[in-house]
């Protein structure tokens, strides 16, 4: 399903989307608001960058980034939950990653990045995803699948 048709159902079906974004820095809410009509389905995004954000804005623990770091399957978990919760949305989308091209280390390499989208009661799917490319094209690609996520969630519902 492209960007339209999501945004096309979303409305349609009275759903609600908000993000949560580290690694990709508000583009996928960009990609979300660049289609007509958006506003009748986007809440709102948080870029939160730092760990401190990420605490503050959609309250991921401290004991999740200190045992698992802000890459991390647990981190995208609580931020998608976190943002779903706290905007009141359907769908909470999250990305977290390293986008490069330094940061990166032999167990979280450059291009690793955890995509989430919360939704339902307790739902949420977190992909790990291993991107190659320079630093837009890892940001651009995770966009692009949390956006594919978003549809894959959405057609569950």
């Amino acid at each position: 399903m492209d960007i339209h048709s999501i945004i096309s159902t979303l409305s349609d079906k009275g759903f609600t989307v908000s993000t949560a974004e580290s690694c990709t820095g508000g583009m996928i809410a960009s990609s979300i608001v660049d289609v007509p009509g958006a506003s009748d389905c986007f809440n709102e995004g948080y870029v939160t960058y730092s760990n401190e954000a990420k605490m503050k804005n959609l309250g991921v623990k401290e004991s999740t980034l200190i045992a698992h770091g802000a890459v991390s399957y647990e981190t995208a978990l609580e931020m998608a939950k976190g943002v779903k919760k706290k905007a009141k949305s359907t769908f909470g989308l999250s990305s977290t990653g390293i986008a490069g091209p330094g940061g990166g280390s032999p167990k979280k390499p450059v291009g690793l990045v955890y995509i989430g989208c919360a939704f339902g009661e307790d739902d949420c799917v977190v992909k790990e995803l291993h991107l190659k490319g320079d630093r837009t094209t890892v940001r651009t690609l995770a966009t692009q699948e949390a956006i594919k996520l978003l549809s894959e969630c959405l057609k569950n519902r």
